[in-house]
């Protein structure tokens, strides 16, 4: 409407549209109430009454409204199902659906559908964070980082253990909730379990009787060979040996092949880097490659190393080294196809020597690294 135009009533729109109706002309009513024809013609227009069904009619005014009144319902609807997660939830979940919405739909409208008053949005919007809100904030921050930088491994433990470790100390529940709301958890994948040898299996004797304790490093070795699958070179065998006091990977090998070469090297590296001087325990299982008249000789040849077996059938009489590489399987292999051997032989180095040894905590050594550890144990020495 343009600047100092007239204003009319609804109600004088209609008595003008029942005068020509009821016989008066478009010239008449001009003339008399100082309407241009074509304004005149515009209000009839807008009350002429559409056939809508059988002997009911609407005017065309009804019609639009209709129609805005259906569009408004629409959107209702829309608001409602893009809101239906947050409607069950705390108010200011809602506050922020309406403000991540604002650019799609009037936030008058939102406030309405969602049963929130428009005052307490705004009120909301200028609202100072709190400081608990400020704080929640930063050790959100932090658990983001410490899963990142896990890639993905640690679960609420380890994280809650890495919070401390770095000056946040807050609850175990409490780091749940918070990885809960980000969205984040540990991987969890199966590991793959080769089928059982049927060759008969002579027992030897179990010296390590399941005590996992040391009370040093270079006490008590374990050993044992398990399998990664490639897409060139198909399975691929990685031989490990850990120390028990430390937890950490003292010697490992890889090879396409799974033979007495591979359970020998690994030994062989161990014994390389640690350097022992005392008399130590090795524990293994049954297989062939560590019963072999070839292992048993570099065992021998050593004088120092006590060879212990795992029962029959009892993979929890070497839990240890078999916990380790389900970890291996479940924060490394099950996460990636490797081509080949060469690619599967670099994530391997990676996984044990960047972030097994140097960065991923364990429980059973205090929360500490197993390079932490054995740095400690090596001072008091």
């Amino acid at each position: 409407m343009s600047r100092g135009q007239k204003q009319y009533t609804e109600e004088f729109k209609n008595t003008i549209v029942e005068l020509y109706n009821a016989g008066k002309s478009l010239a008449e009513l001009s003339s008399e109430y100082a309407l241009s024809k074509s304004t005149i013609t515009g209000w009839i227009k807008k009350n002429k009454p559409i056939a809508v069904d059988k002997g009911t009619t609407i005017t065309a005014a009804d019609y639009q409204a209709l129609i805005k009144k259906n569009k408004q319902l629409e959107e209702e609807n829309e608001i409602l199902k893009k809101g239906h997660g947050h409607i069950r939830k705390e108010v200011t979940t809602v506050f922020e659906f309406i403000t991540n919405n604002q650019k799609y739909h009037d936030i008058k409208l939102m406030c309405k559908v969602l049963k929130v008053s428009r005052s307490s949005y705004y009120k909301h919007l200028h609202k100072k964070p709190s400081n608990r809100a400020i704080e929640n904030s930063k050790i959100e921050e932090k658990i983001i980082n410490i899963h990142k930088e896990s890639k993905n491994r640690y679960g609420a433990v380890k994280i809650n253990e890495a919070l401390k470790s770095s000056g946040i100390t807050i609850s175990l529940k409490k780091t749940q909730r918070l990885m809960k709301k980000l969205g984040i958890k540990s991987i969890i994948v199966k590991k793959f379990r080769p089928t059982s040898s049927k060759n008969k299996i002579e027992t030897q004797e179990n010296v390590l009787k399941r005590d996992f304790n040391a009370t040093t490093i270079n006490e008590k070795w374990v050993t044992d060979i398990t399998y990664i699958h490639t897409i060139k070179d198909g399975w691929c065998y990685l031989a490990s040996v850990m120390d028990l006091y430390s937890r950490k990977i003292i010697g490992y090998a890889m090879s396409k092949f799974i033979d007495t070469d591979l359970a020998l090297q690994a030994l062989k590296n161990a014994i390389k880097l640690q350097k022992p001087t005392k008399p130590l325990i090795l524990h293994s299982d049954l297989g062939c490659q560590y019963t072999s008249s070839a292992f048993k000789e570099y065992i021998s040849s050593t004088k120092l190393i006590t060879h212990s077996f795992s029962g029959k059938g009892c993979p929890y009489d070497n839990a240890c080294i078999e916990s380790f590489h389900a970890s291996l399987k479940k924060e490394e292999v099950h996460l990636v196809k490797y081509f080949d051997y060469d690619a599967a032989r670099l994530a391997i180095f990676e996984y044990i020597e960047a972030w097994y040894n140097r960065k991923r905590i364990h429980s059973s050594i205090g929360y500490l690294t197993p390079q932490k550890c054995e740095d400690l144990a090596r001072k008091i020495a």
